[in-house]
């Protein structure tokens, strides 16, 4: 039988490029014209299946339709970017992908890395063969190349995944971008450091550049532009952006950053002797050994539930540190170099210092109130234990550096400064969120933008994210103690749809008007190297100098200021002069 479609009926159908000859199972597929197809069932158009070659093989996607109806795009999950990581390759870092055989269905995520949620401290088994990304394109065939976004998920490098139970695309793709979300190592499977050739650290780290090398040599069959990408990511994802900044494995591949809620400086990005920490974790799951080839030989035998959420502290006062707000076990390191490629050979404050960073436009900002999300775990035990030990008060990056009587006297000196001597109870639940928001992430990230040098055409800009509707759902823990604002991870609800929480989103809505804003500004940034690259937004956004430290809140409007939180970033720099290091 042989059927005819006008071209004015073409628009109206899903149509696909697809190798060969059509394999929908439902229905009946027309060949349209130059290998397109269009998929036909009982007269209408059932849900398609979209079909590219990418270098390691064919991948066979689906169309889905965004939650708010405002368009399609085309879905492929679970794409592996590198080998499984797994057996002798354990704590290595990342090899090229294999290919495959045949046509790869992309309509499910690959397994997560093994992990227990930070959040809910649900144990997810996962599994080590966890490298495996998603990308979502409005268009697979535009009339020019699209802009790319590649989006890093937090979870203090220990938990998280790419996965569109907190990172959807929906609202993103209708903006005209490429949206990819990863998966890579995490905890010791991602940051073990052995200080060796084989295991220097930053495995995870190294992941995510695979990931980047894979969209540089793969996207264009998507849609996508490889040489305009942004990448972007929160919390531990911030920070992991700003080292891609510094890293030189990153030259090249991406145009833009953009930072949210986290740069390297945070206190809780910050390693430790991370060798020592690799033999503690080895003595506490039962190996003893003075040799690096030995623990390492005995990590790759155990099984990798076993290294999940370990606790290897390397001196006794760590027990107490050991919370959401200050310390994780592994976490980026400052690698040996053995004159292989290496991600980060220098403290990133030095780097910073020589200019040794990657020509590319950045923007970088935190929310309004941060550390809301952790008020559950403030009132079960954090507050406790900073009223019983003060020096808990006091950033890790002094207290492993300087004497206890000095520990002392600027624990009370932060005491004084935001509770004027009152106990730590939840009574001061407001002033002990003021001091978590700048001390866990308002003042190092302001030292890091103040220290990011100019170099070649990168433009920096700063924000303050401050939107506030029912999208907020991290705050919500604040509304009983009268703090109302935006918390660490809120801001992501206004551009990666989570559908764990399963928000509906009503075209007119405040909630709707809100989305389509916050896109309409990071997606200027990706496209243009500005957020405002026009006068739609009403303002023109500022350049970041360190002059007029200028930034722009991000609430219902944009709205520029100067200097953020100046006052407690003058007292914490007060803090750093005292204890005799830099700020």
């Amino acid at each position: 039988m042989q059927l005819k479609i006008s071209q004015a009926l073409l628009t109206t159908y899903e149509i696909d490029k697809v190798p060969g000859p059509p394999r929908n199972e439902y229905g009946v597929s027309l060949l349209i014209n130059n290998g397109y197809y269009c998929y036909l069932y009982f007269g209408h158009v059932k849900r398609t299946m979209a079909e590219v070659k990418v270098q390691q093989g064919w991948l066979s996607g689906e169309i889905l339709e965004t939650i708010t109806g405002d368009g399609k795009y085309y879905s492929f999950k679970g794409i592996p970017y590198a080998q499984p990581p797994v057996g002798k390759l354990r704590f290595k870092a990342p090899q090229p992908p294999l290919p495959w055989e045949g046509i790869r269905k992309a309509t499910e995520h690959g397994p997560s890395c093994p992990q227990k949620c930070i959040f809910t401290e649900a144990i997810l088994l996962g599994n080590e063969d966890c490298l495996y990304l998603n990308v979502y394109s409005p268009d697979i065939m535009p009339t020019s190349p699209l802009p790319v976004m590649v989006f890093i998920h937090g979870g203090g490098y220990k938990s998280g995944s790419g996965n569109d139970d907190n990172y959807g695309p929906d609202f993103l793709v209708t903006h005209g971008v490429i949206l990819v979300t990863l998966n890579y190592r995490l905890e010791a499977l991602g940051f073990l450091c052995l200080d060796t050739e084989d295991v220097p650290g930053n495995a995870g780290l190294k992941d995510q550049v695979a990931a980047l090398r894979w969209v540089r040599d793969n996207i264009g069959c998507f849609g996508g532009d490889p040489n305009n990408v942004t990448v972007f990511g929160e919390s531990a994802g911030g920070a992991s952006t700003s080292l891609h900044v510094i890293s030189p494995m990153s030259k090249g591949l991406f145009k833009r950053a953009i930072a949210m809620s986290g740069v390297p400086l945070c206190d809780w990005s910050a390693s430790f002797v991370p060798q020592k920490r690799a033999f503690m974790l080895g003595k506490d799951l039962g190996f003893e050994t003075n040799d690096p080839n030995e623990l390492l030989e005995f990590l790759q035998s155990v099984p990798s539930e076993k290294l999940i959420h370990t606790n290897p502290v390397v001196l006794s006062f760590e027990e107490f540190n050991n919370n959401i707000l200050k310390l994780y076990h592994f976490t980026p390191v400052v690698e040996k170099d053995f004159g292989q490629e290496h991600f980060l050979t220098e403290d990133p404050l030095e780097a910073l210092k020589n200019k040794r960073i990657n020509d590319v436009d950045v923007l970088i900002g935190f929310t309004s109130e941060e550390t809301t999300i952790g008020i559950a775990l403030l009132e079960q035990s954090i507050l406790k234990q900073y009223n019983r030990y003060p020096e808990l008060l006091v950033p890790r990056k002094i207290l492993m550096k300087t004497t206890p009587e000095t520990v002392l006297e600027i624990s009370k000196r932060i005491h004084d400064y935001y509770f004027k001597g009152k106990p730590l109870t939840v009574e001061v639940m407001r002033e002990f969120i003021t001091y978590a928001n700048h001390a866990c992430f308002v003042y190092d990230i302001n030292r890091f933008i103040s220290r990011l040098p100019k170099v070649g055409n990168g433009r920096r800009f700063m924000y303050k994210f401050s939107c506030i509707s029912n999208r907020n759902v991290y705050a919500s823990g604040g509304l009983k103690y009268g703090i109302q604002g935006t918390a660490h991870l809120d801001d992501l609800m206004y551009l990666l749809n989570a559908n764990q929480h399963k928000l509906k989103v009503e075209n007119g809505s405040k909630e709707y008007e809100l989305i389509n804003f916050v896109c309409t500004v990071f997606t200027n940034f990706a496209k243009h190297g500005t957020p405002t690259p026009d006068s739609s937004l009403g303002i023109t956004w500022p350049e970041y100098d360190n002059s007029t430290k200028a930034y722009v809140e991000i609430g219902d409007t944009l709205t520029p200021k100067t200097a953020p939180e100046a006052e407690a970033v003058a007292f914490w720099k007060s803090i750093f002069e005292y204890a005799g290091l830099e700020f």
